[in-house]
């Protein structure tokens, strides 16, 4: 599971559930659970709810509240399969900022709750793809409240990551934009983490779900076979090709150390360039 990076972090973190809590008017129930380098804390609470808190540094941090998941439950239709917001608090603390969110609790686990790339096969049935499969049909025809890859980024980080300039991104879809195996429940399917949705490549989605399969050759094939009317096409060959973009930039911080040689063998099946082997800890972003 993941972890606050320090003791700072979890009195921060702690301290901010304990002010969501009293402002919401309910209380964690159970034990916490942490998201990426303490980012985000969570807790059931006694309403039969799920509290959970984000912290961003005030700096980099939009001065609207969370339209995320915010927006998400006035835009995607309920046949998105998500958690649905109740209420949403927003305050500033110092050099911080905090976003509470109360949404639905689900009680069925993350399929990967330590890493957003699949390391074992979750045997997962029929019903889960098809349910995954509509929710992204569904979700395609929301109005995003943002363009969540830009070209600018992609112009950037291509040279440097898949050794290869940047294709124009002319076509797009509403997505998830951070579709991985820790933001996926076993079934029945659930899709979490709202913070990023919007206008993303086609079939960068699927692409970036299947790159973090690559681990289980079964589970990445079975990606390919659901979504290989958009994969198999040009727009959905960027699409990919961004997704593996991002992914090398995060092993050129640190990130999927196991993973990084079939990410750089899949990057060079698809472009026919070896990407370069990036310094570990780039700053690139």
């Amino acid at each position: 599971m993941y972890s606050p990076k320090d003791e700072t972090t979890r009195a921060r973190m702690e301290a901010a559930l304990a002010t969501a809590s009293s402002h919401l008017a309910t209380a964690p129930r159970g034990p916490l659970s942490w998201g990426w380098l303490g980012r985000t804390i969570g807790s059931r609470t006694e309403s039969g709810h799920w509290l959970r808190v984000h912290c961003g540094e005030a700096a980099k941090t939009p001065t609207t509240r969370n339209e995320g998941i915010a927006l998400a439950e006035e835009r995607v239709s309920d046949k998105v399969s998500r958690p649905h917001l109740h209420d949403l608090y927003r305050w500033e603390g110092g050099d911080y900022v905090f976003e509470a969110e109360l949404i639905d609790y689900i009680a069925q686990p993350v399929i990967s709750p330590e890493t957003p790339d699949l390391t074992e096969d979750p045997e997962l049935p029929n019903s889960w793809w098809t349910a995954l499969r509509e929710s992204l049909d569904a979700l395609s025809s929301a109005e995003p409240p943002r363009e969540t890859i830009r070209q600018s980024w992609a112009d950037r980080v291509f040279p440097e990551f898949l050794g290869i300039p940047a294709p124009a991104i002319t076509d797009r879809v509403t997505g998830h934009a951070d579709l991985q195996w820790a933001n996926l429940t076993h079934h029945p399917l659930v899709i979490l983490d709202w913070e990023r949705w919007g206008a993303v490549p086609v079939g960068y989605d699927p692409a970036m779900l299947y790159v973090n399969s690559l681990r289980v050759p079964a589970v990445a094939e079975r990606i390919r076979t659901e979504f290989a009317d958009v994969l198999d096409t040009p727009a959905g060959r960027i699409g990919e090709q961004i997704a593996l973009a991002e992914m090398l930039q995060a092993v050129g911080r640190g990130w999927y150390v196991e993973l990084a040689p079939l990410l750089r063998q899949r990057a060079e099946g698809l472009t026919g360039v070896l990407p370069p082997v990036a310094e570990t800890g780039s700053n690139a972003s």
